[in-house]
């Protein structure tokens, strides 16, 4: 086993962790971990692109008003009026590293498209795989400066805290973390002043889902145990659009197909049905052309619907979607001639870990940004490209607060190094697989887009069952990866059942038949360890 000590901690490789790393770096040496890759996160993933008000008529009024008409009303006005203003200005730092937008026809400025929810244009984007772009541009410039430590392979265990100090403490304050090497196969003790958290989601929880293999709520569940309050987890928002594909999984069909003119439509009838269902159509934002897709299936048994941009020219979508068709080209799908077969997908945790504007959390030295945290900009729904956004404006924004009141964190004090004497390894990884295929099947068919009571609670008590089995193996059993994850997931789905069953309303991405209408009075969750 071994120790590293850092000024700052960042756990996360993607955008928000990224963001904090480069901005922290000027002054402070810093450590950014990741579970596998370093590209692996979800940023690499997002094709869509980034909201900025940055077209002529636009206004940052108007993209406030979308993003909290998308939010049902839950936001935080103040937060959304804070990053929405901040939008434009990260958008010309992300090109000042290289991040190689589109650029419009007459070449004066950002190519800008439209999507659900949105009231303008103004998703810049690089093709259909901005996020990647993106990615590539922060892990650049982070592995050029001489004060950012890149360390791929390490998955995070739990925070180390005044109970891990040699001298024991019931100090609330986060002072590193404990990681499993996977190079090394041992637990390592990360030291440092700050940690910045930038873990991602908790996508994994469900069976059907367009977040990356690692988004198994890790940050979430960790912050959780260390003692701080998570908020909002029962909004989980399904994306509508995943291809439907026997053979590929989770392949994300971006927004921006649709807000190029594509269409959804029955694939028995050819009936455009989102006419029916909102005024806004296939604009209309995600939760509401979730659920009407989810309706179409349900009510005439149907495997899929499709999305249909074949009407555009095929130029057009060639140079709009090329990734997207390219990709479905080698699975015998030209979507300038045919449909794109679709279904919906669990795809953002709108909730998380409670932060305030400058990212802080409720345990002291722990800060964190991007999609592990509820930090009132999404309210009960993300508005689309809101997410990236999200990312560089706290990340900016813990590292400026680490900075600027560093004396106030508290020094590292002598820390144990992780005990596995108790422990032995197992040959029994048939019981993890098990139970993390029965909590996704689970989570998939009682809490997923239409909920009920009656399904929440079958879905708590196999929750309380599998957390007996999942902490009797994880006291008895040296920890691997996937036990880690195991124990996240279980945590994490008790988290998202709870917070929906204490929400007696149908709001945003939480939808109830016992609670169909929506309160006066917009109401945080908040769950207190």
């Amino acid at each position: 086993m071994s120790r590293r000590d850092f000024d700052v901690l960042v756990i996360g490789s993607g955008a928000a962790g990224l963001t904090a790393a480069l901005n922290l770096a000027p002054d402070r040496k810093v450590g950014v971990i990741a579970k596998g890759k370093l590209s692996e996160g979800a940023t690499g993933w997002a094709q869509g692109g980034v909201a900025a008000v940055l077209e002529k008529g636009d206004s940052f009024e108007a993209h406030v008003r979308d993003t909290m008409i998308a939010g049902a009303g839950l936001n935080n006005q103040a937060v959304v009026e804070h990053v929405v203003s901040e939008a434009p200005a990260a958008i010309a730092r992300l090109a000042a590293l290289g991040v190689p937008f589109n650029i419009d026809d007459d070449g004066e400025g950002w190519h800008l498209t439209r999507e659900g929810g949105h009231s303008h244009r103004r998703i810049v984007h690089v093709a259909d795989a901005t996020g990647w772009a993106i990615q590539q541009a922060l892990e650049k410039a982070a592995a050029e400066h001489p004060n950012v430590t890149l360390i791929p392979d390490m998955v995070a265990i739990d925070f180390v805290t005044g109970r891990h100090a040699t001298e024991f403490s019931t100090s609330g304050a986060v002072h590193g973390l404990y990681a499993y090497n996977r190079t090394s196969g041992e637990v390592d003790t990360i030291a440092a002043r700050a940690t910045v958290l930038a873990t991602g989601g908790a996508g994994r929880t469900y069976l059907y889902s367009t977040a990356p293999r690692g988004a198994t709520g890790d940050g979430i569940a960790m912050a959780w145990r260390a003692g701080c309050r998570v908020s909002n987890m029962e909004f989980m928002q399904f994306h509508p659009t995943c291809l439907y594909n026997l053979e590929v999984k989770n392949f994300l069909i971006t927004e921006a197909v649709r807000g190029e003119g594509g269409l959804l439509k029955h694939p028995e009838t050819g009936h455009r049905f989102m006419p029916d269902y909102d005024e806004r159509a296939e604009l209309a934002p995600r939760d509401i052309v979730a659920r009407a897709i989810d309706s179409e299936i349900k009510r005439d048994g149907l495997d899929y619907v499709y999305l249909d941009i074949s009407h555009r020219e095929p130029q057009f979508v060639k140079a709009h979607f090329p990734n997207i068709y390219e990709k479905l080209m080698g699975l015998g799908i030209d979507i300038t001639k045919e449909p794109i077969p679709v279904v919906p997908a669990q795809h953002y945790t709108c909730g998380g870990v409670l932060v305030d504007i400058d990212g802080r959390t409720d345990a002291l030295g722990l800060y964190a940004a991007g999609e592990v945290t509820q930090s009132g900009l999404h309210g009960a729904n993300r508005l689309a490209s809101n997410s990236l956004l999200e990312c560089f404006v706290f990340g900016e924004g813990a590292a400026k607060h680490i900075d600027a009141h560093w004396n106030d964190l508290p020094e590292v004090p002598a820390i144990r190094p992780w005990d596995e004497s108790r422990v032995t390894d197992s040959d029994e990884e048939v019981v993890i697989q098990q139970c993390w295929g029965e909590i996704r099947r689970f989570m998939w068919n009682f809490v997923g887009i239409v909920r009920t009571t009656k399904r929440l609670e079958r879905a708590q008590h196999r929750i309380d069952l599998l957390r007996q089995e999942v902490n009797d193996y994880y006291k008895h059993f040296r920890v691997t990866p996937d036990l880690i994850e195991l124990r996240n997931l279980v945590e994490v789905a008790d988290l998202i059942v709870r917070s929906a069953l204490s929400r007696h309303e149908s709001r945003g991405l939480h939808y109830t038949l016992d609670y169909p209408a929506t309160s006066d009075q917009a109401t945080d969750t908040v769950l207190v360890p």
